[in-house]
């Protein structure tokens, strides 16, 4: 395993839902290439669709306004 650390560390276990994703060409390239460093970083093969889910809810977490309207909305103070 790699000393390197991404962002996205390893994957959890989860019940999977199927949704369709439509993006780039470019940023297919993208994704295919951080599920290789993401492969070798953490010594568990994944492709490019197994991180989408998972990079999109780290993506959300770290968004303020939406944590902020997401409890606002939990209280009922929208």
């Amino acid at each position: 395993m790699s000393m390197t650390k991404l962002r996205l560390g390893p994957l959890p276990r989860t019940e999977n839902l199927k949704l369709t994703f439509t993006c780039p060409a470019s940023l297919k390239a993208d994704l295919e290439r951080y599920a290789a460093l993401h492969s070798q970083t953490y010594g568990e093969e994944v492709d490019a669709l197994t991180l989408i889910p998972h990079m999109q809810e780290a993506f959300m977490a770290r968004d303020r306004v939406f944590r902020r309207t997401n409890t606002q909305s939990c209280t009922g103070n929208l």
